[in-house]
């Protein structure tokens, strides 16, 4: 047992376990199998543990298995076998072991006092950087978080399931869809052809909306939000880079409400206009949607915003306008390589927080009066790359012009230019101009 008075020198680690372990190893070769779903080299706290082990991986990369013989040959090719303690020490070591049967519990105990390590350094990083007057906040909140998740990513172990193991669970979500063939595996953006086609926003998905200015990114986005925190009642957080909180109610109420944008900015309403106003504020009152307004936002500041959002309020889609006006912490980097990085970053983030994160994105002049292509992407290729959906909007500009005092509906398309699982294709929704709004079209009309 460690002296109280090391107890603070000396890292938490448990050389018996550690012996057993490779011991272990070294009488039933096959247990590696076992022994790998939890440890690394880097695990083991005696170095000369860390190089056996290391050892035994590099034969097993060969298709040869650890012996007592071959172990020993490899290390002294490798030069460690003297660093390991010698053909002696090693020898000892299943010796020590009576069976194979425990090296799971082994390998645990050293696992656990691995992550305590890690902690400790972790607190000594905070500590340290800390009391640094030279770093910003912002970025130590960041990197504490990053390093915390890559621990815990440490710990989770891979592991397999038969088909037989699989098989109840997947018969009865068919069976859940079949009773009910309108529900989808994701989350339902409320436009009914698109959920067709996606079958919902699904967890971990990086998902892209691009237009040409004026068509209606932020109008669909913001319906899609609408659609899933008033109506389905699921936790949504909407970042807005561009528009203020204010301008991102009043569009949220004129949906709502079905009352022109134009007379709630000028208050000219009709006698019936208020009563509908209150109707519809009393449902978003009650909707749990989270508005963030923070013009040229740091992607870490966004990623730190987002984890406590699902953290603290269990939200379950992010949706963020857009992804051009994200500020990378390098400014001096080509704007396509910082593009490329929060590209990526969103898309880790989308993977780490399992949750869908729907960003919007610009599209190049050239796409201007034409179907868009995967190509009218802006920016960056890499979006293009990371994205697991991209969704196009596109119309007739001719209609936006002859729309008198833009009250009609414009039929707009929604194009699925890319779909990891499912299929792309096209489809049509009505967008209504006088309250941002896009609503499903009705089969009929078509």
């Amino acid at each position: 047992m460690t002296p109280e008075s090391l107890k603070d020198k000396v890292p938490p680690n448990n050389p018996e376990a550690e012996q057993a372990c490779i011991g272990a190893l070294l009488i039933d070769p096959d247990s590696l199998g076992t022994v790998v779903r939890y440890l690394r080299p880097e695990d083991f706290y005696q170095n000369s543990h860390a190089e056996i082990f290391q050892a035994i991986l590099a034969l097993n990369e060969k298709g040869q298995k650890a012996d007592l013989i071959t172990l020993t040959e490899e290390m002294r090719l490798a030069g460690s076998l003297e660093k390991a303690g010698g053909p002696g020490y090693i020898a000892n070591l299943t010796s020590m072991t009576p069976s194979a049967a425990n090296v799971e519990y082994y390998a645990r105990i050293i696992q656990e006092m691995s992550t305590r390590r890690n902690l400790i350094k972790m607190s000594s990083f905070v500590h340290s950087i800390a009391y640094d007057d030279t770093s910003e906040t912002g970025p130590i909140l960041d990197e504490i978080q990053s390093r915390i998740f890559e621990i815990t990513q440490n710990r989770k172990t891979a592991t397999y399931h038969s088909v037989r193991d699989l098989m109840a669970d997947t018969i009865s979500v068919i069976e859940q869809l079949n009773a009910n063939p309108n529900a989808f595996t994701g989350i339902s953006c409320g436009l009914t052809d698109l959920d067709n086609m996606t079958s919902g926003f699904q967890n971990s998905e990086f998902i892209i909306i691009g237009a040409r200015p004026s068509v209606g990114k932020t109008a669909l986005a913001l319906t899609m939000a609408c659609n899933i925190a008033i109506e389905q009642k699921i936790a949504t957080a909407f970042f807005s880079l561009e528009m203020s909180e204010r301008a991102i109610m009043n569009r949220i109420i004129s949906a709502e409400a079905q009352v022109r944008g134009e007379s709630l900015r000028t208050g000219r309403l009709k006698s019936t206009d208020l009563g509908d106003i209150m109707d519809a504020a009393g449902r978003i009152y009650e909707a749990p949607l989270y508005i963030v307004d923070m013009p040229n936002m740091k992607l870490l500041e966004l990623r730190t915003l987002a984890r406590r959002l699902v953290l603290e309020r269990e939200v379950k889609i992010i949706f963020v306008d857009y992804i051009t006006l994200i500020t990378h912490e390098n400014a001096e980097l080509p704007r396509w390589e910082q593009i490329s990085a929060i590209s990526r970053s969103l898309k880790a983030l989308a993977r780490e927080l399992d949750i869908p994160i729907v960003v919007l994105s610009q599209l190049k002049r050239e796409a201007e009066g034409k179907q868009p292509t995967l190509s009218d992407v802006r920016e960056s290729g890499s979006i293009e790359q990371d994205a697991d959906l991209i969704l196009f909007l596109h119309r007739d500009r001719e209609m936006d012009r002859t729309v008198e005092q833009r009250s009609e509906q414009i039929e707009t398309e929604p194009i699925i230019a890319k779909q990891r699982n499912g299929p792309v294709g096209k489809t049509n929704i009505w967008f209504k101009p006088a309250v941002a709004k896009f609503v499903n079209m009705d089969r009929r009309e078509r």
